[in-house]
């Protein structure tokens, strides 16, 4: 391969045994919101540009500077998608699933794409995976996706996740609070590109990091003090059922998330060890999005998890521990014969379920045993002439070093007794 072939800048190459982390972290996600009733889908990784333009918004850093967007050969335009949730809900009108039963409720997971400076936990390729309810303004939806999202946080072994809560207003309230909030950065020394985002969207501004934005920003009005009965009453269920979860949280006034398309509930995942790049998750309500790609008016809340970000903390708290990826029985043959068998042996344990690899390319015995130390299995068939005539197979232990003879046909049984008893005598530790 030339030398000045390399990953683009931004993007990484999952290896073992990163990537088998990151399977097992995107794995355990979905497994909560499929717990949750949520089902499987998946969109294309890339869309028609005017799908995020209309729904993510014109005044948002996505949009404006972020997009990887392309004129395709028959002259589409298109973009490599830098969130799930326009592309969901597009899917959802598109095949009609909001004329059926309601809430549509879906999780999906894959790889998003945004032009950013990199750095860490901030990537141009990224993982998440997410979970989205339409079609419905029940609060319990809201209470119910973040929920989950600390559940899995917590299984994790995450301790030092915080939940950042807010509520945006609708259509009802926003524009009251919308005037006063333009009237107060009137009065802020703001660059020319910030007051072009003030007249696109206000809002906008409170997502500003800069520390001199911030800093001018800590008096802005709240969107608390704006909020209709209504809203008021939306935003106290859903901190009620937090309650009774026994769901944390830090009531952030001026949190609005990076996307237009947000309504009434907003929230947060952050985690204390992540620098500047603090958010593992997110998400909120979204009512306004489905009309605003062409679609009737439908209530939506959702959130995504960042794999990517959730590993750096999982990293940050020590909860990783650096180990290749194992399989429970590794198959040792010495011979070309004893490799036909050891093959078949493996096969019948796949088959059984039970994890199994075995020595390739005609190593010796002591060749084929160091592939077993590193393949980390907990059990070694060693299989040689001698037992290939006896009609057995050497059952190895590999922790012990404990070695007993096993018939042929009681291989698989025989292995699959022993590996429970090895888990049970685990877990009473």
């Amino acid at each position: 391969m030339a030398e000045n072939l390399r990953a683009p800048k931004g993007t990484f190459d999952l290896l073992p045994p990163q990537g088998d982390v990151f399977l097992r972290v995107r794995e355990l996600m979905g497994q909560y919101a499929q717990r949750a009733g949520y089902g499987y889908i998946e969109t294309p990784t890339f869309e028609d540009t005017s799908l995020f333009v209309r729904g993510v918004g014109e005044s948002t850093d996505v949009v404006a500077k972020e997009m990887y967007s392309f004129t395709s050969k028959g002259d589409d335009q298109l973009t490599l998608r830098p969130e799930g949730t326009a592309s969901v809900m597009r899917a959802i009108l598109e095949h009609g699933l909001h004329k059926g039963a309601l809430p549509v409720k879906l999780w999906y997971s894959g790889s998003f794409y945004r032009y950013e400076r990199p750095q860490a936990g901030r990537y141009r390729h990224f993982s998440q995976v997410g979970a989205e309810a339409v079609g419905s303004d029940d609060p319990t939806l809201d209470a119910e996706l973040i929920i989950t999202a600390m559940d899995i946080f917590s299984s994790l072994g995450l301790q030092r996740v915080s939940l950042l809560l807010n509520s945006l207003g609708d259509h009802t309230d926003r524009p009251a609070y919308r005037d006063a909030l333009v009237a107060f950065l009137d009065t802020l020394d703001l660059d020319e590109a910030t007051r072009e985002r003030v007249k696109l969207n206000p809002l906008r501004v409170l997502d500003d990091k800069r520390a001199d934005v911030k800093e001018q920003l800590v008096n802005a009005p709240v969107m608390a003090d704006f909020l209709s009965e209504a809203n008021q009453e939306h935003y106290d269920t859903v901190r009620s059922l937090l309650r009774t979860a026994g769901v944390e949280w830090i009531e952030s006034p001026h949190l609005v998330r990076g996307l237009d398309y947000y309504t009434r509930t907003a929230f947060e995942f952050v985690h204390d060890g992540l620098g500047s790049q603090s958010a593992v998750g997110g998400g909120g309500r979204y009512d306004g999005l489905a009309s605003s790609i062409g679609g009737p008016d439908i209530a939506a809340v959702g959130w995504a998890l960042g794999v990517d970000r959730t590993i750096l903390a999982m990293q940050a708290e020590g909860l990783l521990k650096e180990s290749a990826s194992s399989v429970d029985v590794f198959a040792v043959p010495i011979g070309a014969e004893c490799a036909a068998v050891a093959f078949d042996l493996v096969t019948q344990l796949r088959r059984a379920g039970v994890s199994a690899d075995l020595a390739v390319d005609g190593r010796g015995l002591k060749g084929a045993m160091k592939a077993a130390d590193r393949s980390g299995a907990t059990l070694a068939l060693v299989i040689g002439e001698r037992d290939l005539a006896d009609g057995s197979v050497q059952l190895k232990t590999m922790e012990t070093g404990e070695q007993v003879s096993v018939p042929l046909a009681q291989v698989v049984s025989d292995v699959i007794n022993t590996l429970k008893l090895s888990k049970d005598g685990r877990n009473q530790q």
